[in-house]
């Protein structure tokens, strides 16, 4: 005989568990804080909350709740966690130009309204040739018309200047030579021109150097990652048999005398060196190479508006209108 199986008789349906889900606040409240955006700002370009902390005037733990907050309440990782260190991750890149904005339209408003009465201040990054030699007389004009506006110059390579643009490090850069950034928009500013320096004494003053004589010389040169680098390396290399580097120096005027001492030939800015020239404490050589001519350029962030000052400060300079995005 075969064992008969007893089914017990279906009770009511179960319904199914209910999936967790975040609670949302009443309609018309903000879970995101400044503080929290802050951090994550900070934390962004210092590649840990221990850094970021400092930055921001907070303890470690408090700068770690603030961002694990902000994570929770967005729904996503915005980090990536390679040893010690915090590495943007996609929902990261697309978070920070948007945080950013935000802080400092923030800032913009404590500046306002705060006991100073004065707009927030503009950051500002520039090569070389341009913050010691164009930008230094544009700044002491627009302070004299702002009184209460101030700007913070930074000046480096032009590498580390987009770098600090792309950061968001600072609002502008200005820059010399063709290195571009995916995340960088270039409005064209003015023309410059690159020229063959030596010392007064040197043999090829006062005469016009061949490509041979300049193939013999030895050169000194800005450090590579330098826009005067890059145009120099541009203009010489296709038209001389060799360029013999003696020197490669990170500084303008470092160059400038090392060369008026006779150590070389020097390849710098027109306006690097106008009035050394003007002053007999150099010689410019003259060649029968093409011109060397390149174009000096402001940039922003594409991810971020300019502010009204920003604009303004464009404008002051000589470029005609803020690069679109």
């Amino acid at each position: 005989m075969r064992a008969r199986h007893e089914v017990a008789p279906p009770g009511p349906a179960r319904k199914p568990a209910a999936r967790s889900a975040t609670r949302r606040p009443p309609e018309g409240r903000l879970r995101l804080s400044l503080r929290q955006l802050e951090v994550f700002a900070a934390t962004a370009r210092a590649g840990s909350t221990r850094a970021a902390a400092e930055r921001v005037a907070r303890s470690q733990s408090a700068a770690s709740s603030a961002l694990s907050d902000l994570e929770t309440v967005l729904g996503v990782e915005l980090f990536d966690r390679v040893g010690r260190r915090l590495l943007l991750n996609e929902n990261g890149r697309a978070l920070l130009p948007r945080a950013q904005e935000l802080l400092d339209r923030a800032g913009g408003i404590e500046e306002q309204f705060g006991d100073t009465g004065h707009v927030a201040p503009l950051s500002v990054a520039a090569s070389f040739t341009v913050g010691e030699h164009l930008l230094p007389s544009l700044v002491t004009a627009w302070t004299r018309a702002h009184p209460g506006s101030r700007i913070h110059l930074q000046i480096a390579n032009t590498h580390d200047v987009i770098e600090a643009v792309a950061r968001f490090d600072v609002e502008l850069g200005f820059i010399e030579g063709p290195e571009t950034h995916r995340d960088i928009v270039v409005h064209t500013w003015r023309t410059d021109e690159l020229v063959i320096i030596a010392a007064t004494r040197h043999p090829l003053a006062g005469s016009v150097a061949t490509a041979r004589d300049l193939a013999r010389s030895t050169w000194v040169l800005r450090e590579r990652g330098s826009g005067t680098r890059q145009a120099a390396d541009a203009w010489l290399t296709p038209h001389l048999p060799q360029v013999v580097v003696g020197l490669e120096l990170g500084s303008t005027e470092a160059i400038k005398q090392v060369v008026a001492s006779g150590f070389g030939l020097g390849c710098l800015s027109r306006h690097a060196v106008a009035q050394a020239l003007a002053e007999g404490r150099l010689a410019e050589i003259h060649t029968r190479l093409p011109k060397a001519e390149r174009m000096l350029s402001a940039i922003r962030h594409r991810a971020k508006a300019p502010g009204r000052t920003t604009l303004a400060f464009l404008e002051h300079c000589g470029v005609t209108s803020a690069p679109g995005p």
